[in-house]
């Protein structure tokens, strides 16, 4: 008899959402062995059932700031409600998941030998006036404000990821990641792009916060994705920015927008939301030096491939 086949084992928090379906759909492309942790507050199991039945992926329904027991060998750690609209819904849990819940994975790395990845965010660089935006800015923030839950909750769990590493030496990976977009977002998550996208689609009026000159960078999920497998399989253990580097615009990308979808929709301008920034784009070069890595689908594809999603 041949010997079984041994699988790496990837444990993938937050697995239904947005992110976290496209990283299992490629670690199952890879053939890992794959454990998928969400306790759907916002992930969609639909993301996941096309590996139903695959003797190589396994669904576990559990909140990360419960305790976890599992075997594996690497941890994506990305359970997080960055749906704004949830999170200031919710901000207690918010920090729980970010801090209870990084105690409880970086444990499990800690008693397996796993490398563990945080999915870490730019809104640690708060609201830092320099642009592009390099790892070595320690930003400016503000613990009080309504997006505190989050920021603060991201900037403790990579406090919590080197603590681990320097007490327990346990293997780090965080990549601080940009705007993301692509198929399985969610367009009732209040979040800039989902927001355009949906109003486009239904031709209503387009909500812009602000005159839209404010500018943003957006980066495909696809890219996003192999970033984040990079960077596990890399020996950095320091945070990497992960974006695309070209800034867009509020105006400019409702104007794409209303092209691609042929929208009629106009334009509803409206005061600026409260702690909107004017411009947050990435630096990528470390990204691109350590890791060779680079987002590399333009705006106007990633947008295409988006709507013609959600058209269908």
């Amino acid at each position: 008899l041949g010997r079984a086949k041994v699988r790496r084992r990837a444990l993938v928090t937050g697995a239904a959402g947005f992110i976290g379906s496209h990283l299992v759909d490629k670690l199952m492309a890879m053939d890992y062995e794959v454990f998928a942790m969400d306790n759907f507050q916002s992930g969609v199991k639909h993301h996941l059932m096309q590996w139903m039945g695959f003797e190589n992926f396994h669904l576990i329904v559990h909140d990360v700031v419960d305790p976890v027991r599992l075997e594996v060998d690497e941890i994506y750690h990305l359970a997080a409600p960055s749906n704004p609209i949830l999170y200031q819904e919710n901000p207690v849990g918010t920090l729980k998941t970010s801090t209870r819940g990084t105690t409880n994975i970086l444990g499990v790395a800690k008693r397996t030998n796993a490398k563990v990845l945080l999915a870490s965010a730019a809104d640690v660089y708060g609201d830092s006036r320099t642009n592009p935006k390099t790892e070595d800015d320690w930003g400016f923030v503000n613990t009080l404000g309504i997006r505190s839950c989050y920021e603060e909750g991201k900037r403790v769990a990579e406090t919590l990821m080197y603590a681990y590493h320097t007490q327990n030496d346990v293997e780090v990976r965080v990549a601080r990641i940009f705007n993301t977009y692509g198929p399985r977002m969610r367009l009732d998550d209040g979040r800039l792009m989902s927001s355009i996208i949906r109003q486009a689609m239904s031709n209503e009026p387009i909500t812009v916060h602000g005159d839209g000159s404010q500018t943003r960078s957006f980066m495909y999920v696809s890219d996003l994705v192999e970033g984040l497998v990079k960077l596990m399989a890399s020996n950095y253990s320091q945070p990497v920015n992960l974006g695309h580097e070209t800034p867009v615009s509020i105006n400019s990308l409702v104007k794409k927008i209303q092209d691609i979808t042929g929208s009629a929709s106009r334009l509803d301008y409206s005061r600026p939301l409260i702690a909107d920034l004017i411009s947050r784009t990435p630096s990528t070069d470390l990204a691109e030096r350590e890791l060779d890595w680079r987002a590399t689908v333009s705006l106007e594809d990633g947008l295409r491939s988006t709507i013609e999603y959600y058209r269908n």
